[in-house]
């Protein structure tokens, strides 16, 4: 499959199914991309299905069985579209907030390997009906927990703003949670003591209906 370069072979692209719920159009929206006047579209359109449908099938299809609609926020970013957001960031600009082309392959950038060979791929995502539960400082760790325990992904990273969070799915998944929501840091990640077993008595509640 070739990059689309028309409108037509765009919106085909666009129909292609990822999973159930999902559509790769749901994901190539950009702000930065309308803003800027930039066409937000993979060079290798089949790698980017390919590491999008994995994302879809098994991180947000069941956080959207479990949770109800989940909405994306930001998702599939071309290489042009990235760095310049990165570079932007680099000014100090406001509103941009990307890492360098390098470290968001196999993330945000779903069609380019990483380093190591592998393929990935990350979709910022809010849970609505998590947020109107429990929208106190903290709260985001409950969540967490539940992801942590329930699906294979690789990094999450939340926000403050709606309890967004990056969550990436990875060949050679990190198993990591970091936040810049109170209280920021990193949660969790391999030889942490807390990494290990069932962390039910954090999340009972958010799937208890109490």
């Amino acid at each position: 499959m070739r990059k689309p370069t028309s409108v037509a072979k765009l919106a085909e692209f666009g129909r292609e199914r990822l999973s159930k719920s999902f559509f790769m159009r749901d994901f190539l929206f950009s702000d930065i991309a309308a803003i800027h006047g930039l066409a937000n579209v993979p060079d290798d359109p089949e790698l980017a299905i390919a590491a999008g449908t994995r994302l879809c099938e098994e991180l947000l299809e069941p956080l959207q069985d479990k949770f109800g609609r989940i909405a994306i926020r930001s998702a599939y970013r071309s290489k042009e579209v990235n760095a310049l957001g990165n570079e932007m960031q680099r000014q100090g600009k406001a509103g941009y907030s990307c890492a360098s082309n390098e470290a968001n392959y196999a993330a945000h950038i779903w069609d380019e390997r990483d380093a190591g060979g592998h393929m990935g791929a990350t979709a910022c995502i809010v849970v609505p009906s998590f947020l109107d539960r429990f929208p106190q400082d903290g709260d985001w760790q409950k969540l967490a927990w539940w992801i942590h325990d329930h699906l294979p992904y690789s990094s999450l990273y939340f926000f403050k703003e709606l309890w967004a969070f990056n969550i990436q799915w990875h060949e050679q998944p990190e198993r990591r949670i970091d936040s810049y929501a109170e209280p920021k840091g990193c949660l969790t990640k391999p030889g942490m003591a807390n990494h290990a077993g069932s962390h039910e008595s954090e999340w009972r509640m958010i799937v208890s209906g109490a």
